[in-house]
């Protein structure tokens, strides 16, 4: 992590096997950007099915990625409007990398989550506030 590199999927999954095992996960637990493969995903089912557990759901946030694309740019060109420095990350550009990455090795999720019925969509292009209130109520919390 000091590097800016990953940490292992099997340190990841360590940590997360540890986590959901404590006293504050036992009424449940999110998992928030994990698994990020369907390798991952594999390794999470088989780490819960040992110990007799599942998911329950998976949110799928769905948004228009050109969209996000196009508010990046509108808010640099404002900063810079501004007179006021833009970080080095926030600009399209920088942006499209981990855009090309989630669509070769997170989207697949959608598609093994879905074939055991636990996707639930989210509509991530309205306000924060109406997206925490749909993800509480998909949840039913």
């Amino acid at each position: 992590m000091e590097c800016g590199e990953l940490v292992s999927e099997e340190i990841v999954l360590n940590h997360v096997a540890g986590q959901i095992q404590q006293p504050d996960a036992e009424r449940g637990y999110i998992l928030d950007s994990f698994p990020r493969t369907v390798a991952q995903a594999e390794a999470l089912d088989a780490m819960l099915e040992e110990r007799a557990l599942a998911l329950d759901a998976v949110l799928e946030l769905q948004v228009d990625l050109n969209a996000l694309v196009e508010c990046m740019a509108n808010r640099v060109a404002e900063t810079r409007a501004r007179g006021e420095p833009v970080r080095a990350d926030n600009n399209p550009e920088a942006f499209r990398a981990p855009l090309e990455t989630y669509r070769k090795q997170t989207a697949p999720l959608s598609k093994y989550y879905a074939e055991r019925e636990l996707v639930r969509p989210v509509d991530g292009m309205r306000k924060v506030d109406e997206v925490a209130r749909s993800i509480w109520s998909t949840l039913k919390l």
